[in-house]
């Protein structure tokens, strides 16, 4: 039985290790090493930090975020990144984990979560969509990979974000 539970420092081999596979693969985010333990933790809210868990206790996933901005007008906004071990792809974790990470930010009392998914990633586009997330734009060119399938090549992204109704936005 999977269980997701708050990301601790003592998960980081794991959370490291499944990052770094989402690197390598090219399709999951423009970084191109993983950061340390430390460097992760003062770049994460701690709200709403979460891993799932497989009956052995073994980090299988994680969810974790950002603030978008340091100015307090922004201090409900957040980028969010959800990751999978590659053996557990197309087992539904990631929408499981998904859920779990929205209450979780809704709960802390975030107001909008937003992506910046490949537009190849289509499994993802679906995740989030089916999750509540919404196509807010196409960022053209607007970096350029520096390893993977795509080194060297410009890349778009698709913005999404997901506004919660629980904490006042008006979604209309």
């Amino acid at each position: 039985m999977i269980r997701i539970r708050p990301m601790t420092p003592a998960d980081w081999p794991k959370v490291e290790a499944i990052f770094a596979a989402g690197i390598a693969a090219g399709e999951a985010t423009f970084e191109t090493a993983t950061p340390t333990w430390e460097q992760f933790d003062a770049g994460r809210i701690r709200d709403a930090r979460l891993v799932a868990v497989d009956d052995a206790g073994t980090v299988i996933g994680w969810a974790a975020a950002s603030p978008v901005s340091r100015r307090a007008v922004y201090r409900g906004v957040i980028e969010h990144s959800v990751y999978i071990d590659p053996d557990h792809h197309g087992e539904g974790l990631g929408r499981r984990l998904l859920d779990a990470f929205i209450d979780a930010a809704e709960e802390a009392g975030y107001w909008t979560i937003q992506a910046s998914i490949f537009p190849e990633n289509t499994v993802s586009l679906r995740l989030h969509e089916r999750a509540g997330f919404r196509v807010v734009g196409r960022r053209e060119r607007i970096a350029r990979s520096q390893r993977g399938p795509h080194a060297g090549r410009w890349r778009d992204t698709i913005l999404v974000e997901r506004r919660s109704v629980r904490n006042g936005v008006d979604t209309a």
